[in-house]
């Protein structure tokens, strides 16, 4: 049986990354997507194939002339993108997989394969979110700025997807993520 495919956007910040690396080991069945991307590695957050691929800017666009990725877009100034054969393999080997993407990507992929799931993860008021961005100190003011005025924008899309978790007290937000892919891997059997 074919695996599904889970979609979570949110905004920087908010806890999309925290919350999956809670949730993966309590989801045997399921696989992260590691996306490509061509920003540098935030010290001591990022791991090669972890976190992210890291690529050059001309890597990256030599990927998308040979059509490689299932979704890219230019987040905060940054090419990001999901590679196609790396998620058609773990879907065809019965697998589940989560895209980590933005919501430029998520709406790309979702109108690829319409049966993905799409989960939002919102903070609980957009004042938290502001404060965790300042908290992180791996950016600079005017990154923090940026991410900020983003994030206002990402908001607005928090209804166009299929669940939303608000991320307040993390525990109760790993549970709410673990019961959206219960309940969608239940409806499937």
């Amino acid at each position: 049986m074919r695996g599904k495919l889970y979609i979570v956007s949110g905004p920087a910040g908010v806890g999309k990354g925290t919350i999956l690396k809670n949730a993966m080991p309590k989801l045997p069945n399921m696989k992260f997507s590691v996306s490509c991307t061509t920003r540098r590695p935030r010290a001591g957050l990022d791991a090669e194939g972890k976190t992210y691929h890291f690529i050059s800017d001309e890597e990256f666009r030599r990927r998308i002339e040979a059509g490689d990725f299932l979704e890219y877009a230019n987040v905060h100034g940054h090419l990001y993108g999901t590679r196609k054969d790396i998620v058609e393999k773990a879907l065809g080997e019965g697998c589940d997989v989560v895209l980590e993407i933005d919501v430029q990507g998520a709406k790309i992929v979702k109108e690829k394969m319409p049966e993905a799931i799409t989960v939002f993860v919102a903070p609980p008021s957009i004042e938290e979110l502001v404060r965790r961005l300042k908290g992180r100190g791996s950016e600079s003011a005017e990154e923090q700025e940026l991410r900020i005025s983003n994030a206002e924008e990402e908001l607005r899309h928090a209804d166009e997807y299929d669940c939303v978790v608000v991320n307040d007290v993390l525990d109760d937000a790993v549970k709410d993520f673990i019961n959206i892919v219960k309940e969608h891997g239940e409806e499937s059997e």
